[in-house]
């Protein structure tokens, strides 16, 4: 059993924004009986793969990525066509990757970064220091011990008892923190928190949390510098918490505007015309027939309905 320990003291806010998220969970899961809309599912995943990509610079707008992940020829940085097609594959694979192996951790990277960075699928070999301009605001642990902590953040995370949604966060800081990786830290630290997350509960699978992380990027790194210097992740931790409640409540104002569309086409598909069509089908029927068909034994009834159809 690992003795590693991830520097973190629980707060009030924290304790607040967990009783919040875990009722909107409960709300969501009411609701949805465990099913998000495909659509939703699809329209998010995209946003997800787009912010994440925006969030590490690149320039390629939601259309574009859309059009990219729709088989479409866009004209844009070869490179950076190169990081969807690379982020479309590794996440397609989310739901099968098991969230406590190292083996499966380096296999998203592989498909991540394929084509893109000599080193995919292995741990960096070399020193590396993140800088802001040219002051470096943080120095990542020396290569040799990047294994050896990986697996003691796996180690841990597998045993703690901690909420899901309180380790899952510290993880995530954690893994930044070590910069596994020569390049695709930020990416593979974001989708990592989403796995695991998504196995505890599967709606995260489909939660765009990159976007609200895109749209608050700078206080998404300086909570990561306030981390550092403070030993504790704490900061850090109520950000991403603050975040997962905002995409939980963005995510319910679109189901239910996604099912209200889906009500209305229903309404449609119902309407008058459409239950004469479906009980005409293909056959040629006397007024009676039609009437015994519909239901109806008053002729007049029956004349008003006939002249109420715009077939």
């Amino acid at each position: 059993m690992s003795n590693y320990k991830p520097p973190f003291v629980m707060t009030d806010k924290i304790t607040t924004l967990l009783a919040d998220i875990s009722e909107q969970i409960g709300r969501i899961t009411v609701l949805q009986e465990n099913r998000i809309n495909p659509h939703l599912r699809r329209e998010n995943r995209i946003k997800t793969i787009h912010s994440s990509l925006a969030i590490e610079h690149n320039t390629l707008s939601l259309e574009q990525v859309t059009a990219i992940i729709n088989g479409k020829r866009v004209l844009g940085n070869p490179n950076e066509i190169k990081e969807v097609q690379n982020a479309y594959e590794a996440y397609e694979l989310l739901l099968q990757l098991n969230p406590h192996s190292v083996d499966d951790l380096l296999h998203a990277h592989r498909l991540m970064m394929q084509g893109l960075v000599p080193e995919n699928g292995r741990f960096r070999s070399k020193g590396v220091g993140i800088f802001d301009g040219d002051q470096l605001i943080h120095m990542a642990p020396p290569a040799h011990f990047v294994s050896e902590h990986i697996q003691n953040l796996f180690s841990w995370y597998e045993q703690s008892e901690m909420h899901p949604l309180i380790k899952s966060a510290i993880f995530h800081y954690e893994f930044e923190f070590i910069h596994p990786f020569s390049d695709g830290n930020g990416r593979i630290g974001r989708m990592w928190h989403s796995v695991l997350l998504g196995n505890w509960k599967e709606l995260f699978f489909w939660l765009p949390i990159e976007e609200l992380i895109q749209s608050r990027q700078k206080a998404y790194y300086e909570a990561l510098g306030i981390a550092d210097t403070k030993t504790d992740s704490a900061i850090f931790v109520e950000l991403m918490l603050q975040i997962i409640k905002d995409s939980l409540h963005e995510m319910m104002d679109l189901s239910r505007s996604t099912d209200q569309d889906s009500d209305q086409v229903t309404d449609q598909d119902n309407s008058p015309t459409d239950r004469l069509l479906k009980v005409l089908g293909n056959d040629i029927l006397s007024a009676s027939e039609l009437m015994e068909r519909l239901g109806l034994s008053h002729k007049p009834t029956f004349r008003k309905a006939m002249s109420q159809q715009t077939v």
